[in-house]
Formats: structure tokens, sequence, C-alpha cells
């Protein structure tokens, strides 16, 4: 990367994300886009576990790390830990990605579906494919934000959604990072942009918005090497019409840093 300057806006791992970059020879622009913002209310997660009890569901599905953590300390927090893990047994349980899989596996949990690589909506739905889920009730651990794919496909099959809220996905309280991060952006003094979720791109574009500054930042990120970390943030992107010139494949960090590295190295 020798000298160049990548923008980051991971928020969870962007230190470790930039001392990456640093190790490659390139200056971090860290600007983290969002905050996990904890939402969970443990009246509503007692009730959804008597709930389950009572009516149990046929499958349940958990997208995230960080909520299926949150859900199971808070059931341990009300003494219910116990109950949830005995609905768990008893139903089929899917797992979106290897950070819910570690969370469950913590618990002792039985995952009977896992999505396969890169991780999204489309091969958790295929992972789940063969269940008959016609008038079945369907627990979704929701992550940051609704996922209204995964919903709608669910209801498309027959299926009965019920949400688990743990936490949503908001700005940083500090948004100055992004501003100024779109500064940089519009004298032409970033080499690549690194985004790793889709919130950052939808986070971003907020905060241009707000500062009357959407199309100056849209034309800089079409100057800009744009990388994606995978088809989920790709979307989002395009969504805005940007087309990101790099996608990680695997989605991970690996081979997102080894590309962009490539990339400027020509």
């Amino acid at each position: 990367m020798k000298g160049k300057t990548i923008a980051i806006l991971e928020s969870r791992v962007g230190e470790h994300l930039a001392e990456l970059v640093r190790r490659r020879g390139g200056v971090p622009l860290h600007a983290p886009a969002f905050a996990e913002v904890p939402d969970i209310d443990p009246d509503a997660i007692a009730r959804l576990i008597g709930d389950l009890r009572r009516e149990p569901v046929r499958l349940a599905i958990f997208q995230t790390g960080v909520g299926t953590r949150a859900l199971f300390a808070t059931a341990a927090s009300l003494g219910l830990l116990k109950e949830l893990l005995a609905v768990l047994a008893a139903t089929q349980v899917a797992a979106r990605g290897p950070k819910p899989t570690g969370e469950l596996r913590s618990q002792n949990v039985r995952i009977d579906c896992s999505a396969r690589e890169p991780f999204t909506t489309h091969e958790l739905l295929a992972a789940i494919a063969h269940l008959d889920l016609a008038g079945a009730r369907v627990l979704v651990q929701r992550y940051g934000d609704v996922n209204s794919g995964l919903n709608q496909a669910l209801a498309e099959r027959g299926a009965v959604v019920i949400e688990a809220a743990t936490y949503r996905w908001s700005l940083p309280e500090d948004t100055r990072p992004l501003g100024h991060l779109i500064d940089e952006l519009a004298r032409g003094a970033v080499d690549a942009v690194i985004f790793t979720s889709a919130s950052q791109v939808t986070n971003l574009a907020e905060v241009a918005r707000r500062g009357g500054r959407m199309e100056e930042m849209l034309a800089a990120l079409r100057r800009s090497f744009v990388a994606s970390v995978g088809p989920v943030s790709s979307r989002a992107l395009r969504n805005l019409g940007v087309e990101p010139e790099f996608e990680a494949r695997p989605p991970k960090l690996g081979p997102l840093l080894a590309g962009v590295e490539q990339a400027l190295s020509c």
C-alpha cells in the first residue's frame, strides 16, 4: 500500500483493521460509521420465553454473534436461561455464520442448519429450504436492523415470524470523523475506501445527506477505489449508484486487504 491513504469505516474491529493497513505500509483514515446500541427489554424477553414454552416454534434462526450472546445473557440475568435452552433443544436451530455458531456452541445448543459462505440471507434461506414451514412459528434473532428480505421469504413460505430484538445499529455519537472523511474524499486525498458492512454505506450516506453533500460524496466515491467485504455491502453500494471495484471472496478481512493491496500496487 506504500503510503496510500485507506479509509476504514469499521467500528467494532476498526483499530485492528487500521493496524493491518499500517503493517502493509498504508495510512489508515479511521471514521467509525456506526454504533451498536443495546436495545433489549428484559420484560419482553421474559414474555418471549414464556410464549415460546407455551407455543413452541418449529425453527429458531440466529443471525449475529453479538445478538445471540445478548439474548443468552439477558435470559441468564432473568433466571430463564435453562428455559430458553430447553426451547431451543426442542426445535430446529439455524445459524447464519461463524459468530452466532460460536455463541450457540458455547451454550451447547445443537445446530441443525448452517449457512454457507458468504453467510448472506440467500445462503441462510438455502440452508433451511428443506424445512416445512407452512403454518409454523419461526423465531428470528434480529440483528441491528430488521432483515426484511428474510422475514418476507419466511412469510411467503407460510411461516409466522417472531422477532427477538437485542440491539440496534445507530450513527455514532460523534459523526465528525465521517464528516472529515467526506472532506478528504472530496479533495481526492483518499486512495481507497473499505466497506465491511451495509450499515457503513447507509450511515456514510446519511451524514453526507444531512450536510447537503450527498452528490459530492457519491462523485468522490466513484473516483476512489472502493472495496467491499461481500455481497451485502456491495448491494448497498450499488443501491447508491456506486460500483465496488473489488469484492472479497471469501468475504473476510484477509482477502479484502489482499485485494486492496494488489490493486493499489498496480
